[in-house]
């Protein structure tokens, strides 16, 4: 057997490992998976008495570090669809390899999900933004320097060369779109640059990726959105922008103020992310 045939096997059996332990504790197939970024934890109080497993407890799969990140997998129903929430994410600047910050998007795709749906805080480059506002994710920037698909490719989890023409599907932005009009929540689009962090950027940094194109600016997401494309997934993206990064107007990073900014948009965001999920069709297979 090939290295590259081993590694692949491996990725398999721990992806397996991981499906198996969860399916045993929660009877929840989940259609719909949702990842829950910095200060929006408590989204998952949208879930009636879901199943909660600490990340921990699930074979291989990274546990967070970073404050605010739950490190939780809630199972239950969430807009009248099974669901499966990731309560926090790793990093790949907490030291964690691209094939351990995707690692649960290959779990959540071996349970049933077929389509995921990402939150984040972001740094707003859009000078049309304000703090606070919610952006839903049009394209990437993937400025991270490392790409998650690197190395020997497992068809079975997707093609060598998956399509990202589309990453962030059409159709949803449109339905999200007619639920914010219909909740009356403001909603922003834009394209956001990945980059590794942990540092914030320099002034000439933030007017160079909104030069490149850029609107928002984050430490995460694309590489989710990259694995959950490869996988076959359909992918809707959602971006709290917690800070303003306007190079002639920049002030020092606020952490406290970066947090409360995402815990005050999140009731928002709940309502809308979970009245898209309520309008999803019905889903009898993966496609």
């Amino acid at each position: 057997m090939s290295t590259s045939t081993a590694n692949a096997s491996e990725l398999l059996r721990k992806i397996e490992d991981a499906r198996a332990s969860i399916a045993s504790r929660s009877p929840v197939v989940p259609e719909v998976g949702v990842i829950l970024g910095t200060g929006l934890g408590q989204f998952g109080s949208a879930m009636a008495r879901p199943t909660v497993i600490p990340y921990g407890e699930i074979p291989h799969f990274p546990v967070p570090s970073v404050e605010s990140h739950a490190g939780e997998l809630l199972l239950g129903t969430l807009g009248g669809k099974p669901a499966a929430v990731l309560s926090g994410r790793p990093h790949h600047y907490e030291g964690h390899s691209m094939h351990e910050v995707t690692f649960p998007i290959r779990v959540l795709r071996a349970l049933g999900v077929h389509t995921l749906l990402v939150t984040n805080a972001a740094g707003g480059m859009n000078p049309l933004y304000a703090a606070g506002d919610i952006a839903v994710v049009v394209d990437h920037l993937n400025l991270m320097g490392v790409n998650p698909l690197v190395g020997p490719n497992e068809d079975s989890l997707g093609p060598r060369f998956p399509d990202m023409s589309e990453p962030y599907d059409r159709s949803l932005i449109a339905l999200a779109r007619e639920v914010a009009l219909a909740e009356r929540i403001p909603l922003r689009e834009g394209v956001l640059a990945a980059v590794a962090g942990p540092n914030l950027e320099t002034r000439a940094e933030y007017r160079f990726l909104r030069w490149a194109g850029a609107d928002l600016v984050s430490m995460s997401l694309v590489p989710e959105t990259i694995a959950a494309v490869h996988g076959g997934m359909r992918v809707l993206a959602f971006a709290v922008v917690t800070d303003l990064c306007l190079p002639d107007a920049l002030e020092p990073v606020d952490v406290p103020a970066i947090l409360a900014r995402a815990a005050q948009a999140e009731p928002a965001l709940t309502r809308l992310a979970t009245r898209v999920i309520e309008r999803l069709p019905v889903r009898t297979e993966r496609g």
